[in-house]
């Protein structure tokens, strides 16, 4: 009988990496050109990576859209994209490329704030509550205090994703009153996939990362990378971290299509709180990377990591970006950045 053998640090750490660039290698920018806006019945749908979109891939691999368009009497038709950052999300809204996107709170409030009194951009639902992890593979940092200007930290989108923001809000802590940018000199902006293959690598110029679930709990796996803060540990608790928004026009104009994605859209998150088995192999199915399925389910079991709908601490990120002047229009409440379909939720 062969004894079994187990993985050697380097031999694991060369997996991890394995797998993080299958993930890279599943990632395709499928946005080239503005088309038409969708009629009623057709409806375009932009998404990120990692399990923030859990939700969008369960729709993907259930056809739930499509189901809840026949109890509204049409035939809808769904296209899905995927994009990297924030800003990339909001240039293919705005030039009709698509009609809803997804990503995180800072993208969506500088939508919201750039569009109000004009194409009135709002969010229909939040998709999570889960935490952000800055990690290195720098053993010398062990605070925001230890990077120096031969660090650079991955970031989905520099200065807008919620990942940004989370940032700007643990340097004013670290550093004091007015100095929320000190660490945006070191950031660059990468997707989750290529971000985390880099940090393991340690061949590259980054080494640190500010992700989401799973590329941190991937990267943690590696004993050479650890964790300087949970944004939990930031924000003073659990926080939205995904959103999906789009313009009123496509509310107004396709009211059944609307209704159609939104009752699918929480008949899904409804399926993860109730059976994340199931819900993990929709995951799986839809990502073609080679991660554990019993890794993926331990996440979904993280008291942690939370679906839901209604909005947290979106109010903590709106102020605090107008008050660094990255918004213009402070919302009296979350309700104002929702459309009115989530209103009578308890939300933050």
């Amino acid at each position: 009988m062969t004894p079994h053998r187990h993985p050697t640090p380097a031999s694991r750490s060369a997996r991890l990496r394995r797998l993080a660039t299958a993930l890279a290698g599943a990632a395709c920018l499928v946005l080239t050109t503005a088309l038409p806006a969708a009629a009623e019945g057709t409806i375009r749908i932009a998404e990120q990576f990692g399990l923030g979109y859990l939700p969008l891939q369960i729709l993907r691999d259930r056809n739930l859209i499509e189901q809840h368009g026949k109890a509204q009497g049409i035939d809808v038709k769904v296209e899905w994209a995927q994009l990297s950052g924030g800003a990339a999300m909001n240039d293919a809204l705005l030039s009709d490329s698509i009609d809803l996107a997804a990503g995180g709170v800072g993208p969506l409030l500088t939508v919201w704030d750039r569009t109000k009194g004009s194409a009135n951009v709002r969010a229909i639902a939040a998709l999570n509550s889960l935490p952000a992890f800055l990690t290195t593979n720098n053993p010398a940092v062990r605070s925001l205090k230890d990077f120096t200007d031969k660090d650079r930290i991955a970031l989905p989108a520099v200065k807008v994703s919620v990942q940004a923001r989370i940032l700007q809000i643990a340097a004013e802590q670290a550093f004091g009153a007015g100095k929320h940018d000190a660490l945006d000199r070191l950031t660059v902006a990468l997707p989750h996939p290529d971000a985390t293959a880099a940090l393991l690598s340690g061949a590259s110029e980054i080494t640190g990362h500010l992700s989401s679930p799973p590329f941190q709990y991937l990267q943690l796996k590696d004993p050479k990378i650890h964790k300087v803060f949970s944004s939990y540990d930031v924000l003073g608790g659990p926080h939205t971290a995904n959103l999906v928004w789009a313009k009123e026009s496509f509310r107004t104009q396709n009211p059944k299509t609307y209704r159609a994605f939104l009752d699918a859209l929480a008949e899904a998150v409804a399926l993860i709180q109730r059976n994340p088995e199931a819900a993990v192999d929709a995951y799986r199915a839809q990502n073609k990377g080679d991660l554990d399925r019993d890794f993926v389910l331990s996440l979904l079991k993280d008291p942690d990591i939370r679906y839901t709908l209604a909005p947290e601490r979106v109010e903590q990120f709106a102020s605090f970006m107008h008050k660094v002047g990255a918004i213009r229009n402070k919302p009296a409440s979350w309700k104002d950045v929702f459309f009115p379909d989530l209103h009578g939720e308890a939300g933050s």
